[in-house]
């Protein structure tokens, strides 16, 4: 393991026993941390809602300022790729609790006294990993979405900055459609991840 990661390490495990002091616990953390990338992943819906509509805008161009369209589409890329980064430090963030909650959860199963408990336990940490497997897979999955659809939305911004010209937007066409798509399918992946989200939490809290 690298310094930076034992550091990281390190920093966490003291960051979660000082919370522990005061009554907020690992599985208090890991909801926390999954409906704050809950809530990143719908303001990167929301931003990536807004890139699609000016995509759209962009392909069906019939005159008008280009000047006005380079720029909106520009601001979108440049907030869809910090709501995507978001997504991606929160994920790490629900990645990171989650080992320290289910370490320390298969742990503790080795303190029980009493068999039947013992297995209760150990069949509810075994639901909660399969449940948060299936969560992370539909975040990762939409987040993984996100990475193409920014390289081909600032390829096509990229262009478009010095080839302000309706035969450059007409060159563009099938690309632009191709991003509409591409788009679509990254906001429906994000709002399979959100369900999947909410289920979790929901089973952490019926716990």
């Amino acid at each position: 393991m690298e310094l930076g990661s034992r550091w990281f390490s390190s920093c966490q495990s003291t960051y979660y026993s000082a919370m522990e002091q005061v009554g907020y616990h690992k599985r208090d953390i890991m909801v926390t941390r999954v409906e704050d990338a809950k809530d990143s992943q719908q303001e990167a819906q929301e931003e990536f809602t807004s890139a699609l509509e000016a995509v759209s805008a962009l392909s069906g161009f019939d005159g008008g300022d280009l000047e006005k369209v380079y720029n909106d589409i520009n601001d979108k890329y440049e907030d869809s790729e910090k709501a995507a980064e978001e997504v991606r430090d929160r994920i790490s963030a629900v990645e990171d609790v989650s080992e320290a909650l289910f370490e320390e959860w298969q742990t503790e199963l080795e303190q029980y006294t009493s068999a039947k408990l013992r297995r209760s336990s150990e069949q509810k940490l075994k639901d909660t990993r399969a449940s948060y497997q299936t969560m992370l897979k539909a975040m990762k999955r939409a987040e993984q979405k996100m990475t193409p659809v920014l390289n081909t939305l600032r390829d096509n911004t990229l262009y478009l900055k010095h080839n302000l010209n309706a035969s450059a937007i007409g060159s563009l066409q099938g690309e632009l459609i191709s991003l509409e798509n591409d788009i679509q399918v990254a906001i429906n992946q994000m709002n399979a991840a959100i369900e999947e989200s909410d289920k979790f939490i929901g089973k952490l809290n019926n716990q």
